[in-house]
Parts: structure tokens; sequence; C-alpha cells
């Protein structure tokens, strides 16, 4: 294991755990824990001594097993810094990709509404000197802790625009607060765009949108590791009642480490399953102070059924109808 993994998995046991039921009940991540995420190196992964992609989930999944929520807003900066590090704006670049590797800078990602098939949710308008954007974006994450937006929105042509916007508020960009099941302090919003304009000097790149999804897959595979980590945490919890659900964790791993593009859904319907049944029989082996607030079993369901549903896709959708019907 290397050192990154090693400190990882110390910050997930020593302090995102312990603080992880309070967190559950905050109305945001404390900022505390994303600077210790970045006085480590952790917001700029290609920086760090991560040896293969394979480390990079598991990077993912330990931190997952100590505050879901922490690890949840922490994993949608990384989008934004990867595209970045690919775009050929270069001023754009040299003004961001320092201050958001260092974490100095810390950014979110809205990206679903227009990526997603059929009608986009939100549209790009080409506009003298940049372009328009119209509509919704649902499920933003970490608004209020993030200073900077990676926003897709796509054109008549299914053309995506991805710019780099601040995420403030204004006459052309309004809030929402959503209550969700789990993750209440990620503060996940929508926003409502109404003629918000985007100069050329924002944007990160253009792509057609059929050229962006056939890379979807290793998003996907990327956020299936969310997951395992929360089943990780609930059979640490069971000890020695955890029975085959080890070797179950580690199965589940070498899945989605090792799936190909077109069977990541199942590989992510098996490790979100997976974390459901774990959560459920560790709130089963502590008994009924699951049913009380504080409880780290009770946690652990919501959030392994918040997983069931987060960044789901059609096939992981019918994978997963499958598997949870199928006796």
């Amino acid at each position: 294991m290397s050192q990154a993994l090693r400190t990882a998995a110390e910050i997930a046991d020593t302090v995102l755990f312990p603080a992880a039921n309070a967190v559950d009940t905050a109305d945001r991540v404390p900022v505390s824990h994303l600077d210790l995420l970045a006085d480590n190196g952790f917001h700029g992964l290609s920086t760090l001594d991560i040896e293969d992609y394979s480390s990079v989930l598991r990077l993912v999944e330990i931190l997952a097993g100590g505050c879901l929520s922490t690890t949840f807003v922490w994993l949608q900066h990384h989008g934004p810094v990867r595209a970045l590090d690919r775009s050929a704006n270069q001023a754009l670049r040299e003004t961001y990709l320092a201050e958001l590797t260092a974490g100095r800078r810390r950014a979110g990602i809205a990206v679903g509404a227009a990526v997603r098939p059929g009608p986009p949710l939100l549209r790009a308008e080409p506009v003298e000197g940049g372009y328009r954007f119209d509509g919704s974006a649902p499920w933003v994450s970490g608004w209020g802790m993030v200073d900077l937006l990676q926003v897709a929105a796509r054109d008549e042509q299914d053309v995506l625009v991805f710019a780099l916007l601040d995420a403030v508020a204004g006459d052309t960009l309004s809030v929402a607060p959503l209550d969700l099941l789990a993750v209440q302090a990620s503060r996940t919003v929508t926003l409502t765009f109404d003629g918000c304009f985007v100069p050329h000097e924002r944007v990160v790149h253009t792509v057609p949108q059929a050229e962006h999804l056939t890379g979807d897959a290793e998003s996907q595979r990327f956020n299936g590791a969310l997951a395992l980590g929360v089943a990780g945490r609930a059979i640490t919890l069971l000890g020695d009642a955890a029975g085959t659900l080890p070797d179950q964790l580690d199965a589940a791993r070498a899945q989605l480490h090792t799936a190909a593009p077109e069977d990541v859904p199942l590989a992510r319907a098996a490790g979100a399953e997976l974390a459901l049944r774990a959560a459920n029989a560790c709130a089963v082996h502590q008994g009924s102070r699951s049913l009380l607030p504080g409880s780290d079993a009770q946690r652990l369901v919501r959030e392994a059924t918040f997983l069931l549903l987060f960044g789901s896709r059609p096939a992981i959708r019918s994978a997963l109808l499958n598997r949870l019907t199928q006796c």
C-alpha cells in the first residue's frame, strides 16, 4: 500500500469516521476536513504517489468509509481538475489549475443536466463573446463550500459546452437547496440559469455529446468506489459477525476495478447492492439502538440507500432492479 493510501486510511479512521455522525446532522462538511485533505495533497491526485487507477479507486473507497458526506464533496472537485488539466484554454489553466490542485480553491460540478440522454435541462446558445446558458442543473453538491463550478450546457447541435464559473448566485443564477435522505451536509442544490452569460474565456472545452458519453463508464466506475467504502465500514463494524461479506467485498472491488466499459453498470449494481446488504446486516447486528439518532448503522443504511440512486444510469438501474427482485 502506498503512503497516500496509508495516510488516507489514518485520516478516515481517526478523523472522518469519529465525526461522521456529527457531520450527518450538520448543515455543511467542516472546512477542517477539506483542509486536511488538501494539506495531504488529496485535491490533486496526479501529484500523489499513487501507482495506478485501481489505487485511485481504493483512495475514494477508503475515504468514503470514513465520512461519505466529506468524500462526496471532495470527489466532485476532481472532475473540474481533470477537465482543466486537458483544456486547450491556456489562460484558464494558468489562472486556476494550480490553485485547484493545491486545494486553495475548490470546485464542484453541474454537468448531468446537459450530458444525460434526451433533451437537455440546461441549454447553451451562442451569443456574441460567448454563450447564454438557460435551464436548470439539479443535484449540484458543495454549494457554499466550493469556489468554482464546472457547468455543462448543450447547444442545438448536441455539442456540450463545458465552462468554469464562479459559484455565486446572482440575477441570472438562482439556488434552491434540496433535502436529502443522506449526505445532507454536502449542501446539494438545484441551480437555475436564466440568461447567464458565459464568456469564451471561461469555456474549458466543447465536445459532441455522443463523444463525451463514450467515456461515461469511467466516471461511473469512479463513483462506484463510494458504495464499496460504505460496505467496508459496515463490515468493519460487524467484526466477527460479518460472515462472508469481506470476501464479497473483495469480489465486488475486483469486479469494479477490472470491468470492461460495457460491464461497469453491472459492477456498479453489485457494489451498491452489497453496500445495502452490509449496512442492513450491521443494523440488525447492533439491534434496536440502530433506530436511534446518532447510530452509525442507521447512517450507513441511509447512505447505502442514497448510493443506490446517486449517479445512476438506465443500465445501472436495470441491473440493480434485477439483483433486488430476484431470489
